[in-house]
């Protein structure tokens, strides 16, 4: 039979067609757009800055992706509160300013933890331990003076910061605050912080919150809470995840455990990581690779397409994603817990471009 154009177009078309239904056809890639506008149906899009994350081409891509900013340190008990009669203001001041300047959320970040924590406030006035009474004055004026001073413009706060011990024995973690008060601080704090802004939404924030053992102490922890009508309104999962984990199945599980407790859940530190997990810091080895292999990047990008396909299914219980930096350029996890082995976590890369995992991420057909 004869090949005429009419017969050529029927035949395009029904290629079209047959690509399109099984979701092979290219993505149009909407440079215009950034993640947030992607997002803009399911939850906000956030990520953890430092004073210099905000200014030049940095704080260019920070407008253009995301929605929401959470200070990386600025607002730390150590870095705000070094001395009893000490504030210092200007970092978070400055964040908090660019946030509402450019109607961004911002998430405060944390108010009790066991790490950078000032010296001081676990002292009485002759350089001994403080006693209970006395430390939780201490959290109460802390949390009082950073809350009240943020009141309406922080909308959510990391009130209490992973309290839960890593090893399978261990209920809360051992540190200063629990020797010295129990368990009795946990809920002190979110009274506190509820005091000092009823609006503000409250959260708990840990890490490994999807490993089923420590995932059951968080939850129990959690019921408690609820169960005894302290103002808790939120879960965060920090999600310092790798290439490696958590598996679908674990993320699944955990979203619905904490979810089935009446809680928001924000993830609320994404990155991954391109190593195995490790805790404790270590020095480099010396045959130790720190490149970002195809092979690695295929890993990631694979493991980013799972993760926010989960998570757009759970959109009802997800209010919020904030990854834990902006960029390759700069990350955390260049430093621990290997110091001085680069890391590759995040969607963009070292020259503030997209990665391919970003597409992938942004592709709902995934």
């Amino acid at each position: 039979m004869r090949t005429t154009k009419f017969h050529i177009a029927i035949f395009t078309i029904a290629v079209f067609a047959v690509f399109a239904s099984c979701g092979s056809y290219p993505k149009v890639k909407k440079s215009n757009q950034g993640l947030k506008d992607y997002y803009q149906s399911y939850f906000n899009i956030g990520v953890a800055v430092s004073p210099q994350t905000i200014k030049g081409e940095q704080g260019a891509l920070l407008l253009k992706e995301f929605n929401s900013i959470t200070p990386e340190n600025a607002m730390k008990m150590q870095p705000i509160h070094p001395r009893e009669d000490v504030y210092n203001w200007a970092d978070a001041d400055a964040l908090v300013n660019f946030a509402h300047d450019n109607r961004l959320k911002i998430r405060g970040h944390t108010l009790c933890w066991h790490e950078q924590v000032p010296a001081w406030i676990f002292k009485n006035s002759s350089g001994g331990r403080v006693d209970k009474a006395l430390l939780l004055k201490r959290l109460k004026d802390h949390i009082k003076t950073v809350v009240g001073r943020y009141k309406g413009k922080v909308y959510a706060w990391d009130v209490v910061n992973e309290v839960i011990g890593d090893e399978d024995d261990q209920y809360l973690r051992p540190s200063l605050w629990n020797e010295i008060c129990g368990e009795e601080f946990i809920a002190r704090a979110f009274e506190y912080a509820h005091e000092a802004d009823p609006d503000a939404l409250l959260f708990y924030n840990d890490y490994n919150s999807e490993r089923p053992v420590k995932r059951a102490k968080i939850y129990k922890m959690l019921k408690k809470l609820v169960d005894n009508k302290v103002p808790i309104h939120g879960v965060g999962l920090q999600g310092h995840w790798s290439v490696f984990e958590p598996g679908d199945t674990e993320l699944r599980e955990s979203l619905k455990l904490y979810a089935s407790l009446g809680l928001q859940i924000q993830i609320t530190e994404l990155d991954l990581s391109i190593y195995p997990w490790e805790k404790n810091l270590r020095a480099k080895k010396p045959d130790e690779q720190d490149r970002f292999t195809a092979a690695l990047e295929k890993k990631q990008i694979d493991r980013y397409t799972r993760i926010f396909s989960i998570f757009r299914s759970f959109k009802k219980e997800i209010s919020s994603v904030t990854f834990w930096n902006l960029s390759d350029r700069s990350t955390w996890l260049d430093q621990y817990p290997v110091p001085g082995r680069k890391n590759y976590p995040l969607l963009f890369d070292q020259n503030l471009q997209r990665k391919k995992a970003y597409w992938s991420v942004v592709d709902f057909r995934k």
